[in-house]
């Protein structure tokens, strides 16, 4: 089946009210200053922005988790935090979209990781990070790892959100790969190749087209319009499937849509949903979220691609780190609830 009826959506989202996933890794609280830019800095050749207003949002591995339970499912995040302000702030929002905290480690001598974005007319002017990006203690990592035990046998998926801050590390991995494997668990990630870890095994891999060349050890040059016709994307694919054998490798193309890549099947493409694009900013979180629902749900992964598309082709007209509500899905889709 290549498409995706409306009873069929409406099947999934109701399932997906009765499922549980967990997702693990680098949690970051976003910040947004918005404001106008009217003027240019004596001081320097930079503009000057007017304040307006200003909001967070929960990011990274914390979006994830938020865009799960904006489609219904049950969440529980794990992950690090420091002893600060900004991880009370991050805390109480993931409370309020109903995000399971019960697996966030406080760590002393770590910092909450915050993304500060200054946003004038609607552009992203600059972006300002405060962040521990070292490797996670194995004390801290055991105290984590004992927390995602208690949850594992209620868990219908776990999604790994590896964003280079430190919290996902091999001996994390491949513990975790080794509980799933023992229970059956899907396992979902969206790799950053930077991170040099063993990708071998897991049931889900999301890279972007540079990430997948990246993970392939092979050179990106030129985009054809059709991904199908794109031979060095299929290479990249045909490599990525042999090296690391997931049971499905979704690389995302921006406004070229997706690839849905698998063992002895013919790669399929999947349009872009997206009418317009306002904002990227964790697009991918709602892919991998979308995608891993939904095959909890019992889609088929052609399905669950075009799910997930429909989803970020939501999120990207959004401003900032966004979720998609059923609604708004069914809306994609034309659909009415």
């Amino acid at each position: 089946m290549n498409t995706l009826k409306a009873a069929r959506v409406r099947q999934l989202l109701a399932d997906a009210q009765k499922l549980r996933v967990l997702v693990l890794g680098d949690v970051m609280l976003d910040r947004f200053l918005w404001g106008r830019v009217s003027r240019i800095s004596p001081e320097a050749p930079v503009p000057i922005v007017d304040f307006d207003h200003e909001n967070a949002m929960p990011g990274g591995a914390a979006n994830v988790a938020r865009n799960l339970t904006a489609l219904g499912a049950h969440t529980e995040l794990f992950g690090v935090l420091g002893q600060d302000h900004s991880a009370k702030q991050l805390t109480a929002l993931l409370n309020e979209n109903s995000v399971g905290c019960t697996g966030l480690v406080v760590i002393r001598n770590r910092m909450t990781s915050v993304k500060t974005r200054i946003i004038a007319s609607q552009q992203q002017v600059v972006r300002v990070d405060r962040e521990t990006r070292g490797d996670l203690d194995d004390a801290g990592m055991r105290r984590m790892l004992a927390q995602l035990r208690v949850h594992l046998d209620n868990a219908d998926g776990i999604i790994v959100g590896d964003y280079g801050k430190g919290v996902v590390s091999q001996k994390l991995l491949d513990t975790v790969k080794t509980w799933c494997r023992e229970r059956g668990i899907w396992l979902s990630m969206d790799p950053k190749p930077v991170h040099h870890l063993d990708l071998q095994g897991l049931s889900l891999i999301t890279p972007n087209r540079k990430e997948a060349f990246d993970l392939a050890g092979m050179v990106e040059n030129g985009r054809p319009t059709n991904p199908l016709q794109d031979s060095k994307l299929l290479a990249v694919a045909d490599r990525l499937l042999q090296t690391l054998n997931p049971a499905v490798l979704l690389i995302t193309l921006g406004d070229q849509g997706m690839l849905l890549c698998r063992h002895d099947k013919t790669p399929f493409h999947i349009p872009t949903m997206a009418r317009e694009v306002y904002d990227v900013s964790g697009a991918g979180d709602t892919v991998i979220a979308s995608f891993t629902l939904a095959i909890a749900a019992g889609a088929s992964p052609v399905e669950a691609a075009i799910f997930s598309n429909h989803a970020a082709g939501v999120v990207v007209g959004k401003f900032g780190t966004a979720t998609v509500t059923p609604r708004e899905l069914l809306e994609g889709f034309n659909l009415r609830k």
